[in-house]
């Protein structure tokens, strides 16, 4: 009986590794800022809100630098040279806390600490607050929310553990010295510094948030284009079918209709037939391709601008007032025109029921040099009609620039000053086929 040995296992990770590897994470935190220089509020839109930083960080620095020096002159008997340079070191930073915090707080923490030590030369007093002054506390207090509102939470987590160190070895150093100032800055900044990050990590919730939206947004534009470049095809599916099986029965039939034909002109029309035959198949199964699941394909025919007088008469059942204007020199339309046109006027009546009710309506349809033009012009919402939707999907605007832009021509779409809303389509026509030419007229007999 034979036993398959397994492999070595994998070396479990110990505990003094991990204490390495974090403290390696915790040394990055603090020596790599997780933000470019840009400053707070940079992206905020309007101009106050992008200065407010500043004048925050210069109050603060015209504030405690001088508020410093004086308590370190008047409270701790420093000599004013010594306590100017602590007060500047301790307090001028906080000018750059608008754009790089952190570095900012390699300049603060060791002048504290230094500061620190330069007290314990001093004659302890009675009431005397230590290893951090008063001024120090609330300005480093400061310096943690900024860091919490820029940096990560490793790193905060990081100053936070490097200020508590600091104030437990000064109190080690002097323990006879009063150093309740060092457990009230830990406890106060792990307090601030939830409070910055918690503010961070919401700002950064909602960035993400908004970005989810705009990529949301493309793809619900996009998936509408799709949809309603699908719905053209299947719709044009019919115009063009049309035409291939026109070709195809002349092709069949060209042989009886048409007498002595040679063998060579039989065999080109049978093989036009066959091509014609093949497209259509190719159609059809494209068409299945493009129809959703469980639909079925509609079986009426395609309407066109002979059935715009019907639309406008339903159009004005439903309480709109609609007024038609068709040129009487339209003449023969492409099919594929024809459909276009009479599509762009439905969607814009159906636009104006929705966001307009009541609006009174112009629908124009003529032809321009080699143009059609369609032109649909509303004025306000009449009275006091509210709109049946505020806002809309956009798959209207989006199928009738699908087919302007199937049909070679441009479309123009906008509101008025008045309030009212104009669509305005030019679709090319092609080049009208000359007359056919009349035979020449014989010469006039000469009676001899």
């Amino acid at each position: 009986m034979s036993t398959s040995s397994a492999g070595p296992p994998p070396p479990a990770d110990g505990l003094l590794s991990a204490a390495r590897r974090n403290l390696r994470e915790l040394g990055h935190g603090l020596s790599h800022a997780s933000h470019p220089s840009t400053p707070l509020l940079a992206g905020a839109p309007k101009l106050w809100q992008r200065l407010l930083p500043y004048v925050v960080v210069l109050a603060l620095a015209a504030t405690f630098i001088p508020v410093t020096i004086t308590v370190l002159t008047s409270q701790y008997g420093v000599s004013g040279a010594l306590a100017g340079a602590l007060g500047v070191a301790q307090a001028a930073p906080l000018l750059m806390l608008a754009h790089r915090p952190l570095q900012a707080w390699w300049i603060i923490f060791p002048a504290d600490v230094l500061g620190a030590l330069v007290l314990l030369a001093q004659p302890a007093g009675r009431d005397e607050v230590w290893p951090w002054t008063p001024p120090g506390i609330v300005a480093y207090l400061f310096l943690l929310l900024a860091l919490g509102l820029r940096e990560t939470r490793r790193t905060v987590i990081a100053v936070w553990a490097v200020t508590g160190g600091a104030g437990a070895v000064l109190h080690l150093i002097a323990p006879d010295r009063s150093s309740g100032s060092a457990l009230l800055l830990t406890i106060l900044g792990a307090v601030v510094l939830v409070i910055g990050g918690a503010v961070r990590e919401r700002g950064v919730a909602q960035r993400r948030l908004a970005e989810q939206e705009t990529i949301s947004e493309a793809e619900r534009a996009q998936r509408t284009l799709l949809e309603e470049r699908t719905r053209i095809a299947r719709e044009l599916h019919d115009v063009v079918a049309h035409h291939m099986s026109v070709i195809t029965v002349q092709a069949d039939s060209a042989p009886y209709r048409i007498s002595g034909l040679p063998k060579a002109a039989e065999e080109e029309f049978t093989a036009i037939a066959a091509a014609a035959r093949e497209s259509l198949g190719e159609m059809r199964r494209l068409l299945s391709v493009l129809r959703s699941d469980g639909t079925e394909g509609d079986r009426a025919p395609q309407p066109g601008l002979d059935r715009l007088q019907q639309l406008v008469e339903a159009t004005v059942r439903a309480g709109l007032p609609v007024d038609l204007s068709l040129s009487k020199e339209l003449g023969e339309v492409p099919p594929a025109v024809d459909l276009s046109a009479y599509r762009i006027v439905q969607e814009a009546l159906a636009n104006v029921v929705r966001h307009a009710p009541g609006a009174r309506t112009r629908v124009l349809v003529a032809t321009d040099l080699d143009h059609l033009v369609v032109l649909v012009v509303n004025g306000p919402a009449a009275g006091r009609s509210s709109p049946l939707e505020t806002s809309g999907t956009g798959h209207g605007l989006v199928g009738m620039r699908e087919r302007v832009r199937l049909t070679g021509g441009t479309l123009d779409v906008g509101p008025l000053p008045d309030g009212g809303f104009r669509v305005a389509a030019r679709i090319p026509l092609p080049p009208a086929a000359p007359p056919p030419a009349s035979p020449p007229a014989p010469p006039p007999s000469e009676d001899l």
